[in-house]
């Protein structure tokens, strides 16, 4: 079983470069303080790691 990462978002995408909010979009995520559970991949890490002043990793879960 692939483990996975629960990642809420902390930030708006207002007067962000249009590059960090596709990337908000990639994740799945669009308003404040959503979250959402994702595959722990080096992808998903990789997106965010961009923007981890939009983003937080809550939990990883097994």
């Amino acid at each position: 079983m692939a483990k996975k990462i629960v990642v809420k978002q902390i930030g708006s995408p207002i007067r962000r470069p249009a590059v960090q909010r596709q990337t908000l979009v990639g994740l799945g995520l669009n308003k404040m303080n959503k979250t959402r559970e994702l595959e722990d991949t080096p992808s998903v890490r990789g997106m965010v790691a961009k923007i981890p002043h939009l983003v937080e990793i809550i939990e990883e879960r097994d």
